[in-house]
Parts: C-alpha cells; structure tokens; sequence
C-alpha cells in the first residue's frame, strides 16, 4: 500500500480506501462482509469510508465490529451526515446543529470509537445557513470527537464558502468526495481547480463507474444475473446512466489498453482516478474478499502518456463533463 496527503494537512490516507456503501448491512451478509474488511486490513488499506444513511445505519455498525480490536491509531475512520436516517423524523435529515450533533454521537456509538478523523458534510444543505453548520463541525473538532472535516458532491462554489469559514473558525477543512472515473469527469474543470486552491484533496467514490468499466456489460446482450445493474436495492438507477450501446461499446475498446498495461480492466480504471494530483484515495467496494485484492493492485501504478490519450481517445464521445451536475438535493 501507497499513502497519500489528504488536503493540507498533516494527515496520511491510504490509496486506495475500502467502502461500505451499497453492501454491508443490506446486500451482502454479515459474514462475507467481515470477510471482506479483513480482507481490506490484509491488504494494507487503512482508510474506511461509510456513512450513516448506508443500510439506513447498518453498514456503520458493520464496520464497526469489523475493525474491533485493530489498534485504532493506525485507522483512518470517515463518515458522514445529511441524509435521513434512523427513524427518519423531522430532525433527522440535514445540517442543522441539531442533527449533526446527534448524528455524530450516534456514528461514533455504531462505530465503536470515541473519534472520527474525518466527518464530512454528505451535500450541500440549502435549508440550513453555511454558518450553522461550520460551526457545529467546528465545536465537534474543538470537543476531541473529530479531527478533520470534509464535505462531499459539494459544488466549486460552495467548496469556496465553506473554507472561508472554516478558515474564520480555524479548523481542518480538506476534502471533497466526488463521483469520479474515465466515464464521470464533472469535477476536472471547477471542483478541482477550487480544491486545490482552498488546500482539499478528493477522495473519489465509483471509480469503476458501478462496475462499468470493469467490462462485464456487453453491448447488445442481456445485463450479467445477480449484477448491480438488475438489483434495485443495490444501485440500479446509478448504473443505468452507463448502459447503452454507445458507451459500452467505447468500454469495450479500453481491453486491449488494459492488456497492454498488463491490468484488469478494473485495476485500470482504479490506477487512472489516481493518476490525478488532486486524488488522494479511491474508494473501492466490495462483496467479495478477491474484488479488494484484485482492485489494490492498482496502487503505485503510473500509466504512461500514450495509454491516458488513448483512453481519453477510445471514451471521448460518451465522457460525462458538465460541471453542472455536481448539485445537491433540497430536502
């Protein structure tokens, strides 16, 4: 495993990150789960990411009792808030003080630690003042029970407000967690320049693009069964954006580059995420142990010029770029 900065802080995070969102505590059983956490730990990666809308809570108390009895000082621990969860009342959605408080109690219960080193803003809140929300992050810094605060999917604009004032409150604001991959690249022209200005780094989710580009959808042949494109609980609508015949014929013309590459197609989408300056990790996912092993081969791997123009020129015509698409919902 490689170790990257995350923002401009001191903190070191692994490369590849292990994620539990559309898996522990809904799709796959709890065994298989902790299998694939041990799996994780196995393979070096020292930076988990889950949140509490996953499983509606679930997964944080999976990835709890899976790092139980790991020497915690050697874990980088991150979660999230603003979705609805637990009973879902009026309160529990958002980034008012009320619920970020609560939450993170709760999260940190679930997980079993009495910190976070990283408890990120899950979307932007639009009913909430920026101010109020800044400055319940900052009292959870203040109080010991998180280190760092990041935000995720949030906007260059809205990155901008938010390290204004966490500048004013003088606490650690370092990181955005954007979608990201060969297909999804709405970040490159102004989330990223604004990151880098304001000293965060990003810490990518789906860089396989659901599974997209591992090649495993064929154009003009039915969806692969038990895949995640045919289950609605585990990410059909997301998926459905990359399922058509142009752009998994494009998909199809990155295996020779792959083979070229001496990579999966997995390993190459994963190492290609990274070969930006501005990512400090990718989240990867997984239902079983041998996805974790195989996906963190692509640590440390540099491609060259000629293969990232290649790939730039086999995915062009189907590349997702509008810098509009990165918005938050009003709850």
């Amino acid at each position: 495993m490689e170790f990257r900065r995350l923002g401009r802080s001191g903190l070191n995070i692994s490369e590849i990150s292990y994620g539990n969102w559309l898996t522990h505590g809904s799709q796959v059983e709890e065994e298989q789960a902790q299998a694939c956490i041990k799996a994780a730990l196995d393979a070096g990666i020292t930076t988990f990411d889950t949140a509490d809308v996953y499983a509606n809570t679930a997964a944080e108390s999976v990835l709890g009792r899976g790092l139980k009895g790991q020497r915690r000082e050697s874990l980088e621990i991150f979660t999230k808030v603003f979705w609805p969860s637990g009973p879902k009342g009026q309160n529990d959605k958002g980034l008012s003080r009320k619920h970020i408080m609560e939450s993170a109690t709760a999260s940190l219960q679930r997980l079993g630690t009495d910190y976070l080193d990283l408890y990120q803003a899950h979307r932007f809140d639009h009913n909430t003042p920026l101010e109020e929300t800044m400055t319940a992050f900052a009292d959870l810094v203040r109080q010991g029970k998180v280190l760092y605060i990041g935000v995720s999917e949030w906007s260059a604009d809205q990155i901008t407000q938010g390290a204004a004032l966490a500048r004013e409150l003088k606490v650690p604001f370092i990181s955005n967690q954007p979608q990201y991959s060969m297909l999804w690249r709405v970040i490159e022209s102004q989330v990223v320049p604004a990151s880098e200005r304001e000293g965060l780094s990003q810490i990518v989710w789906s860089p396989i693009a659901q599974g997209v580009l591992t090649g495993k959808y064929k154009a003009g042949q039915p969806l692969p069964e038990g895949s995640r494109a045919t289950d609605q609980n585990g990410g059909a609508n997301m998926v459905k954006r990359f399922l058509n015949d142009e752009t998994l014929t494009a998909v199809a013309k990155l295996e020779p580059l792959a083979a070229q590459a001496g990579l999966s197609m997995a390993q190459l989408a994963v190492a290609w995420v990274l070969q930006n300056p501005n990512v400090a990790s990718a989240i990867i996912g997984a239902s079983r142990p041998a996805q974790v092993h195989e996906n963190v081969k692509a640590v440390g791997v540099k491609l060259d010029a000629d293969l990232l123009t290649a790939i730039d020129e086999a995915l062009e015509s189907v590349v997702e770029r509008d810098a509009s698409l990165t918005r938050s919902p009003s709850l």
